[in-house]
């Protein structure tokens, strides 16, 4: 009876020990022991019986697709932002980020005081030839009310596939009928490069917004177009780019620097991601000088870049810290047309650091908050000439620029729409304006629209009013406002901001962000770059680095 009891439990174990293989297989997970087998079937069973239990018992009808879909999402928000799951109905979504390109009719569209609402056209796209314009209101897609829908509903209602075709009817600003536009949907592919050109006679200048599988050949087509107009000096704008595809950084590194230079080396859990990548092909310009603008919002791919050129002493880095993504990305198939794209590894820049700046993997389990790399494990690199660099903290500007604080009034009048509102009646009663770079309101515009915004509603708070509340609070507290009621009332009175004092006060501020908008109604995206350039203090910045010789920031201090 014992051996007959032993044979079963023998055999239980090894169908055990069995499907924890089969399911570790299946996971991709390099678990090398009985224990850790046993712990992901035990998990697994867990799960299946809890999802199991739920769909069979719960009160109210579950979905169970959506009920799957909330606990993946959970489970990969324990790991990192970027790693993300993709449902068949988001398939788009992960071919975009690879590709750039979707069906549909190309325009931005969000939801400003309730209402969902074109913001922006793209140029030449089926929206802007068919007539639709920043601030009309959509009302109904293909005869369907769009009222209580989310934005990003509306938008995947107006994907669908190249030719086919979408009725939109919506209503102008000042205008209270519905116009009904027709719209053929076709392939909208958002540019890598939205802008390049010529600064001055001899500076030449290129925007990069993503790295999309087309990334290194827009800037490798943008940089000889520029060549032909013999600049003798170059900008690289990677401001505001989070990245995308690791080859395409490498590409691009690989046109400044000799074929054979390590460019980047990637290290993760799995042997086959332990690799170095040099670059694959002849240069383009080994010689001109180079300067590559970063900011907060330079990630991932767009630091790979900065960072190389950096190590390698080939580009004088200008702007602001960059954000600190040294994590690597890869988009694996699931089961039913589904995708995962998750972190496999971080990367590494020539000089061998990695620039991640969050640790996830030491999120605190209760808050679920992340914190930085420690000081005490930052360490010190050197690049190729012997300058120091470091690791942990994004990429650090070899000059950095200090930008002037964004006043709290032109926040209030950008969050609560004032601006992009005005910027839409002013193309109403403008049928032209001068071109993008030239163009700037008279006094007598902004006058017009100082008189708009006193009438129109929004709020914004000071710093000052951020710490009387805090005051108001603390006395509260410790039972020191009994019997200074009138005092703090009458401080808030003084304190509050005044809208047409501070209207004049930040004039300059304001006025060059409502010209850009006001720009982006003739001229797009492109409008917008070519308008920002003259007054854009990092570029004022490259200019004098250009003029006080780029390779002596590039030399070791001695």
């Amino acid at each position: 009876m014992n051996m007959k009891l032993n044979r079963k439990a023998q055999t239980k174990l090894k169908i055990r020990i069995y499907t924890a293989l089969v399911a570790a297989a299946i996971l991709g997970i390099a678990a090398t022991t009985t224990d850790e087998y046993f712990e992901i079937t035990k998990n697994l069973e867990i799960f299946n019986s809890a999802y199991k239990e739920l769909n069979a018992y719960y009160v109210d009808e579950p979905r169970p697709g959506s009920l799957m879909k909330t606990g993946i999402d959970a489970m990969l928000r324990s790991l990192d932002p970027y790693t993300v799951y993709y449902p068949e109905s988001k398939i788009e979504d992960a071919m975009f980020m690879q590709t750039g390109q979707y069906g549909g009719i190309g325009t931005l569209v969000n939801t400003i005081k309730g209402k969902i609402t074109i913001t922006e056209p793209y140029e030449n796209s089926p929206a802007a030839k068919a007539g639709l314009m920043a601030g009309d209101v959509v009302v109904k897609i293909n005869g369907k009310d769009v009222k209580g829908k989310k934005h990003e509903e509306v938008s995947d209602l107006l994907q669908g596939q190249p030719g086919s075709e979408v009725e939109l009817a919506v209503i102008r600003p000042g205008e209270s009928t519905e116009r009904l536009i027709k719209i053929t949907r076709a392939e909208i592919k958002i540019p890598d490069v939205p802008y390049s050109g010529l600064l001055d006679n001899q500076t030449g200048y290129i925007k990069l917004n993503s790295f999309t599988q087309t990334a290194s050949m827009d800037v490798r087509t943008a940089l000889l177009d520029l060549k032909k107009k013999n600049i003798s000096r170059l900008i690289l704008d990677l401001r505001g780019n989070g990245g995308g595809l690791l080859r395409e950084a490498i590409n691009i590194v690989n046109l400044f620097v000799p074929k054979g230079t390590e460019i980047v080396s990637t290290k993760g859990r799995m042997e086959e991601w332990n690799k170095t990548y040099s670059a694959l092909n002849e240069p383009v310009d080994m010689q001109i000088p180079l300067v590559v603008l970063v900011d907060e919002m330079s990630a991932s791919a767009s630091e790979i870049v900065s960072g190389s050129l950096q190590d390698l002493d080939r580009a004088v880095i200008v702007g602001g810290d960059s954000y600190g993504k040294g994590l690597v990305q890869q988009t694996k198939d699931l089961a039913y047309n589904t995708k995962m794209k998750l972190t496999v590894a971080k990367y590494y820049t020539p000089s061998g650091r990695c620039i991640q700046r969050l640790d996830y993997s030491h999120r605190d389990e209760r808050s679920g908050e992340v914190k930085a790399v420690s000081d005490s494990l930052i360490r010190t690199f050197k690049t190729k000439a012997g300058r120091q660099v470091q690791d942990g903290r994004g990429i650090h500007p070899d000059k950095e620029v200090e930008k002037e604080d964004v006043s709290h009034i032109l926040n209030g009048l950008v969050s609560n729409w004032v601006i992009f509102d005005y910027a839409t009646l002013f193309k109403q009663s403008h049928s032209s304006i001068d071109s993008a770079d030239k163009f700037h309101l008279t006094d007598k515009e902004y006058e017009a629209f100082v008189d708009y915004a006193r009438k129109a509603e929004f709020t914004y708070d000071t710093n000052t009013e951020e710490l009387f509340d805090r005051l108001k609070k603390t006395a509260e507290e410790e039972k020191y406002f009994s019997g200074a009621e009138k005092e703090f009332e009458a401080l808030k009175l003084r304190i509050s901001p005044d809208k047409s004092n501070d209207l004049i006060k930040f004039r300059k501020q304001i006025q060059e962000f409502l010209e850009n908008e006001i720009v982006s109604r003739y001229y797009y995206q492109t409008g917008r770059i070519k308008h920002e350039l003259p007054l854009d203090e990092d570029v004022r910045m490259t200019l004098q680095v250009f003029e006080t010789n780029c390779s002596d920031l590039l030399k070791a201090p001695k």
